[in-house]
C-alpha cells in the first residue's frame, strides 16, 4: 500500500502534539522579569520537550522519503511511536509543574525509552530482515540500490543476489545495481562478492562518504 496517508496522519499527530505543549505554557502574571522566574521550569521542559519532538519529526520525515510501499505491521510500529510521542505533552507538564521533581523527571525518561524504542521498531519494519525479505521487496519495488548485507539469516545476500539476477534476466528487466556491505574484509572478499553479481563493496562499518562515493560510481558507470 502507498505510504501517503501514513505521512498525512503522522504530520497531524507531530502538529498536535506541539499545539498542545504550547498551550500548556502561561503568561506570567506580572510584567517583570521577576515574575518569569515561576513559570521558568514549564518553560525549560517545554523547550526540552520541542526539541525531542523536532528530532523525531525529522528523522520519521527524512526516512519516509525513501519509503515507496508500506504493509500493515508498518502502520502498527508508527502507531506504536506516535502514541509514546502523543505521552510527550503529559510528561512535560507534569515536570515543569512540579519543577522537575523525581518521579516526574523518572517518567519523562521512561517515555523518552520507549519512544526511541518504537522507532527502532518502526525501522526495523522498514528494513529488510533476511534475503528473502530483500527478494521481496526488490521484486515489489523498483528500487534504484540495493544495499545488500552479505551475512543474513533464511538466505544470505550472496543467494538473494543470485535470486535478483535471474529475476532480471527471467523479465528482461534492466540490471539493479547492488552494493555489497559485509564485515568481511579478507583478500579476495571483494572479488567474490563482485562475481556473485554485485556492483560495488563497501566494509562494515563504514563512512556516509564511502557509500556516497560507491552510489555516484555506479550512477557514473
Amino acid at each position: 500500500m502507498g505510504k501517503g496517508r501514513l505521512e498525512a496522519f503522522s504530520e497531524g499527530v507531530f502538529a498536535i502534539i506541539i499545539t498542545i505543549m504550547v498551550w500548556g505554557l502561561r503568561a506570567p502574571h506580572g510584567a517583570t522579569l521577576a515574575a518569569l522566574r515561576p513559570v521558568l521550569p514549564v518553560f525549560l521542559s517545554y523547550v526540552l520537550s520541542f526539541v525531542f519532538v523536532g528530532i523525531y519529526w525529522n528523522n520519521h520525515h527524512h526516512m519516509f522519503q525513501l519509503v515507496k510501499t508500506i504493509d500493515g505491521s508498518v502502520l502498527w510500529a508508527n502507531l506504536h511511536l506516535l502514541f509514546w510521542l502523543s505521552l510527550f505533552p503529559f510528561a512535560n507538564a507534569w515536570m515543569g509543574e512540579t519543577q522537575f521533581a523525581r518521579w516526574p523527571v523518572i517518567a519523562y525518561g521512561v517515555i523518552l525509552l520507549m519512544a526511541a524504542l518504537a522507532y527502532s521498531i518502526l525501522l526495523w519494519r522498514l528494513i529488510a530482515a533476511n534475503g528473502r525479505e530483500a527478494l521481496d521487496a526488490v521484486t515489489r519495488e523498483p528500487f534504484d540500490v540495493v544495499l545488500m548485507d552479505v551475512q543474513m539469516p533464511e538466505m544470505g545476500g550472496f543467494e538473494a543476489t543470485a535470486a535478483i539476477r535471474a529475476l532480471e534476466t527471467e523479465r528482461t528487466a534492466a540490471r539493479r545495481p547492488i552494493i555489497a556491505m559485509t564485515a568481511h574484509a579478507m583478500k579476495g572478499d571483494r572479488e567474490r562478492c563482485l562475481a556473485a553479481g554485485m556492483d560495488e563493496y563497501l566494509t562494515k562499518p563504514f563512512e556516509p562518504d564511502a557509500l556516497v562515493a560507491a552510489v555516484a560510481r555506479l550512477a557514473e558507470g
